[in-house]
C-alpha cells in the first residue's frame, strides 16, 4: 500500500489541488459547483488535454514541440476544405490524424536524422505550418462544416455530456498503454532517460523519436478535429499560444522537461487543473487576462517543484548510501 502511495504521490497530490481549487471556487461563486459548470470544465479541458497527451510524447524523449498550435490549424483547414467539398466525415478524421502525424514525423526527422535541437527543429516548422494554412484559405476561415461531421464529436449522451470527452478519455487510456505497456513506451522513456545507453543497448532512438513527434502531431490534429466541430468552421489563425497551455498542462501532471519522467494520467489531471482554474477565473470574474498570468506562473512552479523532487531524491540517495 505504502508503495502504492508512493508512486501515486504526483496524482495524489494533483487530485487534492484539484479538489481545493474546486472549494476555493465554489465558495466566491456557488454556481462553480453546478453539473452544467463541472462538464464545462471538462468539455474545455479536451481541446488542451489532446495536444498535452500528444506534446508529453516529446518531452520525454528530452525534446519539445512549438509547432502544435499551428499543426492544430492547418490541419482544421484542410479537413474543413475536405469537408465542404463532400468528403465523409469519417474520411475526413481519418484523413486529419494521418496528416497531423505526418507533420509530427517532419519534426521528428529534424530531431533524429537532421540533428537541429527540438526547440529550433519546432519553431521553423511552427511558422511553415502556420504560413501553409493561411495560403490554402488565402487568410478566410473555412465555413459550413457539416452537422453529420460536427455530430461525430458534440452529440450529448446521458447527463449532457458530449462524445469529445468520451474520446478524450479513451485517448489518455491509449497513450498510458502504450507508454507503460510497451516496447515503444520503454523505448521513449528510455531515449529521454539516458539517450546513449539506450542508443548501446540496441535501441533505434531515431525510429522512437519519430514516432514520439508523430504522435504528438496526431493528437495535435485530432485536438484541432474537435474544435472545428465545435465551432463549424476553420480558421488559419486558430490554435496561436496553445503550446504554452499543452506545456503547462504536461509540467502540472509531472512530465519532466528534461524528459524520461512523468506519464499520461499525470498530464490528463493537470489538463484539468489547469482547466479548473481557467474557468474559476472566469466564473469569478476575474479579466480573462489573468489566464495568462496564471499558466505563465504554473509552468514556473511546476519547474521548480521537479528541482526540489530531483534535490531530495539525491539527498535520499546519499543518506542510503
Amino acid at each position: 500500500m505504502k508503495n502504492i502511495l508512493k508512486k501515486g504521490q504526483r496524482e495524489i497530490g494533483l487530485i487534492v489541488a484539484i479538489l481545493v481549487l474546486v472549494a476555493i471556487f465554489t465558495a466566491i461563486e456557488p454556481f462553480y459547483l453546478t453539473p452544467r459548470n463541472l462538464i464545462d470544465i471538462l468539455d474545455q479541458t479536451v481541446v488542451n488535454g489532446l495536444i498535452a497527451l500528444g506534446i508529453s510524447f516529446a518531452i520525454l524523449t528530452g525534446g519539445i514541440d512549438l509547432s502544435v498550435g499551428s499543426t492544430f490549424a492547418l490541419v482544421i483547414v484542410v479537413v474543413g476544405s475536405f469537408l465542404v467539398n463532400g468528403l465523409h466525415p469519417i474520411l475526413a478524421v481519418i484523413a486529419g490524424s494521418v496528416i497531423g502525424f505526418l507533420l509530427g514525423t517532419v519534426n521528428g526527422f529534424m530531431v533524429s536524422k537532421m540533428k537541429l535541437q527540438p526547440f529550433i527543429a519546432t519553431l521553423g516548422s511552427m511558422s511553415v505550418f502556420r504560413g501553409i494554412a493561411y495560403i490554402i484559405t488565402g487568410g478566410w476561415p473555412v465555413l459550413n462544416i457539416p452537422n453529420e461531421y460536427r455530430n461525430l464529436f458534440n452529440y450529448r449522451l446521458f447527463f449532457n455530456i458530449p462524445l469529445s470527452i468520451i474520446y478524450f478519455i479513451g485517448f489518455v487510456i491509449i497513450a498510458q498503454i502504450i507508454l507503460k505497456y510497451t516496447k515503444l513506451g520503454t523505448y521513449i522513456y528510455g531515449v529521454g532517460g539516458n539517450e546513449e545507453a539506450t542508443y548501446l543497448s540496441g535501441v533505434n532512438i531515431d525510429k522512437a523519436k519519430i514516432i514520439a513527434y508523430g504522435f504528438s502531431g496526431s493528437l495535435a490534429a485530432i485536438s484541432g478535429l474537435v474544435l472545428l466541430a465545435r465551432l463549424g468552421s476553420g480558421e488559419p489563425a486558430t490554435g496561436q499560444g496553445y503550446e504554452l497551455d499543452a506545456i503547462a498542462a504536461a509540467a502540472i501532471g509531472g512530465i519532466s522537461m528534461s524528459g524520461g519522467k512523468g506519464d499520461m494520467v499525470g498530464t490528463f489531471l493537470g489538463a484539468i487543473l489547469l482547466s479548473c482554474l481557467k474557468v474559476g477565473l472566469v466564473v469569478v470574474g476575474l479579466d480573462s487576462f489573468w489566464q495568462y498570468v496564471a499558466t505563465g506562473s504554473i509552468i514556473v512552479v511546476a519547474a521548480y517543484f521537479e528541482v526540489i523532487q530531483n534535490k531530495l531524491g539525491k539527498m535520499g540517495g546519499m543518506r542510503n548510501a
